[in-house]
C-alpha cells in the first residue's frame, strides 16, 4: 500500500542524522555550556576557546567592561602576549581592527547587551572572514554576548530582590545611630560647655582638673614634663607623691607622644598638652578599673586643649626666661661676678652649685640658628635640669651637669641632623662660676684638636688630650713661635715659596707613627712620592729623622704647628 504525500502533511519526523552534522561548528553544545555558567570570564574563556573550531581563525585575548574600564580576562592571553591594552581602550566601545604581528586581519569584536558594552573578543587570521566565516563569528559574538547580559541580569536581580530587605535594615540602624549621635552630641556640649566656663572664668590648671573630674567621674592631674605633680582633682591623691626615675619618665613620655589622642599606661589615661610642638605639661586620669569610654576620651581630650592653651599665654615669660638664662651663660663664659652669677642663676630656676661641664658643639653645614640649638638641646638633655645654652658664631656652647657619655651626644645628633661630620669638645669639671671661661677654652681646645685630627667627627675630651693639655691655653704663645721657628722654620718657608706641603707631610708621617703605607693613604699619594718628599725634608731641614730627640722635637713642633699656630697664618 503506497502512501501518497498529503497522507503525511502535518506529520513531523526527527531528523536521524547525528549531531555533528546537524551542527557542524559545535556552536549548539557552545550555546549549552555559555548559558548554564555562572561567571563572565569563564563564559568568555569558553567563546575563545571555540573560535578555532570555526575556521582558520585564532582567538587573541578577551575583556571584561567594568566600571573602572576593560580589563583581561586571566589565562586569555597565554598565546597572545602582543595585544595592546591601550589600543583596545581607544575603541571607545565600538567593534575595531587592532594591530597584531604577522597576521593580516585581527579585529576586536564587541559583546554587548541590553545596558551597553559587555567585553571584548579579539580574533586573527591570516586573511579576512569569506560570508559563511562572517555569520559564524557573529553568532559565536552574540551566543557570548548573551550569556554575559543573562549572567549580568541574575545578579541585577538578586540585588534588586535584597535592596528592600537592605533598605529597611539600613533605616533601623541608621535610626538607631541617630539617637546614638544625639546622646553623643548632648555630651559633647556638656563637656565644651563646662570648658568654656572654665577660660571664661580665668582658666587655670586647677579649674581644668576639676571640671575633668565632675566631666568624667575619674580623678585628674596635670604634671610637669618631669613629673611633678601641678594640680590633683578627685580622691584618691597619693601622698607623698611618687617621684619617678628620668629615665621611667622620659620613657613614657616617648611611648605617648607616639601615639595621637590619649594614651593608656598602666592605670592612668595621659595625654600631653603641646603648643606648637613644645612639650609644656602632662594630663591624665586616673582609671584603674579601665571604665573610660569614648565620652571619657572626648572630654580628655578637649581638657587638654584648654590647658594648652592656659599654658601658652605663659610663653612670653617662658622667651623671656630663655633669653634670661642665654645672657646668664655668655656673661659666664665672659667671666662675671660670682655671687651675682648664683643669683641670677637661682631666679632662673639654674642651680650653679653643682658641678657642670662646658661642652662646644660645631656641625659643618648647619645654620648656627634657633633650630640647630634646639637639637643640641634636645641631644644633651638627659637629666632633668635644662643645660644653660648659647649660640658663639658657627658654634653652640652649652652649660651642663651631665658630663656628656662618650660618643652618645655626638651619635644623637647625627641622627637628628642627618649628617655625621660634626665635632664636640668637652672641659674638665667646673665647680664654681669663676672656672667657667677658663674650662670654656678647655672645651674650644678639645674640639680643635678634634677638628684638626685624622678623624675630624666625634666627641673630645680635654682630660685625654695628652700633649696638646701642655699646649693649651696660658703657654706663651711668642716662645712656641719661636720653637717652631726653630725647628720647623726652614720647611715653612720652602712650602710658602714653592706651594708645597712639607709641614704637612712631615705632621702626617709622625701621626701615623712613621708607617709609610699609612702616611701614603693618608696624603693620598704614592709611596715613592712620600719617600721622595722624607728626603726633601732631610735634605732642606738638615734634621736626621732616625735620631730620636730630634724626632720628638720636630713631632712637638709639628703638632704645635698645626693646633696652635697654623689658624693664625
Amino acid at each position: 500500500m503506497t502512501r501518497r504525500p498529503s497522507d503525511t502533511a502535518g506529520t513531523e519526523r526527527p531528523d536521524s542524522r547525528p549531531l555533528a552534522a546537524l551542527d557542524p561548528h559545535g556552536l549548539l553544545v557552545l550555546s549549552h555550556a555559555l548559558f548554564t555558567c555562572a561567571e563572565q570570564s569563564e563564559i568568555v574563556r569558553l567563546a575563545m576557546g571555540h573560535v578555532s573550531a570555526l575556521g582558520p581563525y585564532r582567538a587573541e585575548a578577551g575583556y571584561l567592561a567594568t566600571g573602572d574600564g576593560l580589563f583581561r580576562v586571566p589565562g586569555s592571553n597565554a598565546g597572545a602576549p602582543t595585544v595592546d591594552d591601550a589600543r583596545m581602550k581607544e575603541l571607545d566601545e565600538t567593534d575595531g581592527s587592532v594591530f597584531l604581528p604577522e597576521r593580516s586581519w585581527n579585529w576586536a569584536f564587541g559583546l554587548r547587551g541590553a545596558g551597553g558594552l559587555l567585553g571584548y573578543i579579539v580574533i586573527s587570521s591570516h586573511s579576512g572572514p569569506d560570508e559563511q566565516g562572517r555569520f559564524l563569528l557573529s553568532t559565536l559574538v552574540e551566543l557570548t554576548s548573551a550569556a554575559l547580559a543573562l549572567v549580568a541580569s541574575r545578579a541585577a536581580y538578586h540585588r534588586n530582590t535584597g535592596e528592600l530587605s537592605r533598605l529597611g535594615t539600613e533605616r533601623d540602624t541608621a535610626l538607631r545611630k541617630l539617637d546614638t549621635m544625639r546622646s553623643k552630641l548632648h555630651l559633647q556640649k556638656t563637656v565644651q560647655e563646662a570648658l568654656a566656663r572654665v577660660a571664661a572664668q580665668g582658666g587655670g590648671e586647677d579649674a581644668i582638673t576639676q571640671a575633668l573630674y565632675e566631666l568624667t567621674g575619674l580623678s585628674a592631674l596635670i604634671e610637669d614634663r618631669f613629673g611633678n605633680l601641678r594640680s590633683w582633682a578627685g580622691p584618691d591623691q597619693p601622698d607623698p607623691y611618687p617621684v619617678r626615675s628620668v629615665a621611667h619618665q622620659e620613657g613614657m613620655l616617648r611611648q605617648v607622644a607616639r601615639e595621637a589622642g590619649p594614651v593608656r599606661v598602666k592605670d592612668r589615661l595621659i595625654t600631653l598638652a603641646r603648643p606648637r610642638g613644645e612639650l609644656l605639661g602632662v594630663l591624665a586620669l586616673e582609671d584603674p578599673e579601665a571604665t573610660a569610654d569614648e565620652h571619657t576620651m572626648f572630654a580628655l581630650d578637649h581638657a587638654q586643649r584648654s590647658l594648652a592653651q592656659e599654658l601658652m599665654h605663659m610663653r612670653e615669660l617662658t622667651e623671656v626666661e630663655l633669653r634670661l638664662r642665654r645672657q646668664l651663660i655668655d656673661d659666664l663664659l665672659e667671666g662675671t661676678d660670682e655671687t651675682n652669677a648664683y643669683a641670677r642663676a637661682e631666679a632662673i630656676g639654674h642651680d650653679l652649685q653643682r658641678t657642670h661641664y662646658v661642652v662646644v658643639v660645631h656641625w659643618p653645614g648647619n645654620t648656627p640658628d634657633d633650630s640647630f640649638t634646639r637639637a643640641v638641646e634636645r641631644a644633651t638633655a638627659t637629666t632633668a635640669t635644662r643645660p644653660l645654652i648659647t649660640r658663639r658664631g658657627d658654634r653652640v656652647v652649652l652649660l651642663t651637669e651631665a658630663r656628656p657619655d662618650d660618643d652618645a651626644v655626638h651619635a644623637a645628633l647625627a641622627h637628628e641632623l642627618v649628617k655625621p661630620n660634626g665635632a664636640i669638645g668637652v672641659s674638665t669639671r667646673c665647680d664654681s662660676p669663676d672656672g667657667v671661661p677658663r674650662c670654656y677654652q678647655e672645651a674650644l681646645r678639645a674640639l680643635d684638636v678634634r677638628q684638626n685630627s685624622r678623624q675630624p667627627s666625634g666627641t673630645t675630651f680635654f682630660d685625654d688630650l695628652g700633649l696638646y693639655r701642655i699646649l693649651g691655653p696660658g703657654n706663651d704663645l711668642q716662645e712656641l713661635e719661636g720653637f717652631v721657628r726653630e725647628w720647623l722654620g726652614q720647611l715653612i718657608d720652602y712650602d710658602a715659596g714653592h706651594d708645597t706641603e712639607l709641614v704637612e707631610t712631615l705632621s702626617r708621617y709622625f701621626d701615623c707613627g712613621g708607617n709609610y703605607d699609612d702616611t701614603a693613604a693618608a696624603l693620598t699619594v704614592h709611596r715613592s712620592t712620600l719617600r721622595y718628599r722624607l728626603q726633601r725634608i732631610r735634605e732642606i731641614s738638615d734634621h736626621d729623622l732616625a735620631d730620636v730627640d730630634t724626632r720628638l722635637n720636630l713631632q712637638v713642633a709639628t703638632r704645635v704647628w698645626k693646633i696652635i699656630l697654623r689658624g693664625r697664618r
